[in-house]
């Protein structure tokens, strides 16, 4: 059965998929005609993707798992919203990509996935606040890697989001206003609208902020070897208002602003096989 925090989660993305695809964040429109939803720091993070399988936890409706695909991988799309696995499989129809979607929570990819194996395993942007168990994320992600595989994830730095005051509409703050990290403690929040969308779509979430070291050590705990950890002071969206866009398409701070991190990335490997 599903946890009830869990339950509310997942009729709130259910809910947002059909009003994200035709959003400009998403921009399928210009996905169709050709256009990249990746960034550079998906490209430097992942490097080639030619001929390897890849697995996307929690991809949304799939549009860079798609991506993934454009780039030459063999792409398996999960996601535990039905209506975005969906469309996601819609989309791939539609374009002819080599990539399918499957319907799961996170941790239970393993199972549903009957034991297959990846060359990389990918998760981006957002992802880290909708898990209550870190600790069980992480042994899904280890038990879906081959053997000298990795696990690649880009996420928005828990110290962004310190500045940001819940119960006024995101109004930036010149001091902390959240804790950097709330470990065990749910956020229970009702929400109306969406960060791809200003239409009304009412639901209730329950999240969970996660320091990096408590990612990082998650990752270890089931076996994974960490083999990167880069803290940056860019990331792809403007997650506060202070934040201003490069030429490049990234949002980094003001010129002259303390460059306090918005990003980071983790690269942790399953050890080959002893004796190979």
């Amino acid at each position: 059965m599903l946890d009830p925090r869990l339950a509310d989660n997942l009729a709130l993305w259910d809910s947002r998929v059909r009003d994200h695809v035709g959003s400009g964040f998403y921009d399928l429109r210009g996905f169709l005609a050709g256009a990249d939803p990746l960034t550079s720091l998906e490209d430097a993070a992942l490097g080639s993707v030619d001929g390897l399988s890849v697995l996307h936890l929690m991809c949304h409706f799939g549009l860079d798992s798609l991506a993934l695909a454009r780039r030459g991988a063999r792409v398996t799309g999960v996601d535990f919203a039905p209506q975005a696995v969906e469309v996601a499989r819609a989309i791939a129809a539609r374009t002819g990509l080599p990539a399918r979607f499957v319907e799961s929570e996170v941790t239970q990819a393993p199972a549903v996935l009957e034991g297959e194996g990846f060359d990389r395993v990918f998760s981006s942007w957002g992802v880290t606040c909708w898990l209550p168990d870190l600790d069980a994320w992480a042994r899904a992600i280890a038990a879906c890697l081959v053997p000298g595989g990795a696990f690649h994830l880009l996420e928005v730095h828990p110290m962004a989001w310190v500045f940001l005051d819940p119960g006024d509409a995101g109004r930036e703050c010149a001091y902390p206003v959240m804790p950097y990290q709330t470990d065990g403690v749910t956020v229970s929040q009702d929400v109306e609208g969406s960060y791809a969308s200003d239409r009304v779509i009412p639901g209730r979430q329950h999240l969970w902020h996660h320091g990096v070291g408590r990612v990082v050590t998650a990752l270890a705990g089931a076996g994974l070897v960490v083999e990167r950890l880069i803290e940056r002071d860019v990331v792809t969206t403007p997650v506060l208002p202070a934040l201003v866009r490069r030429s490049d398409g990234l949002w980094t701070w003001r010129a002259g602003a303390p460059a306090l991190p918005l990003s980071y990335e983790v690269c942790a490997r399953r050890p080959e096989v002893s004796g190979r």
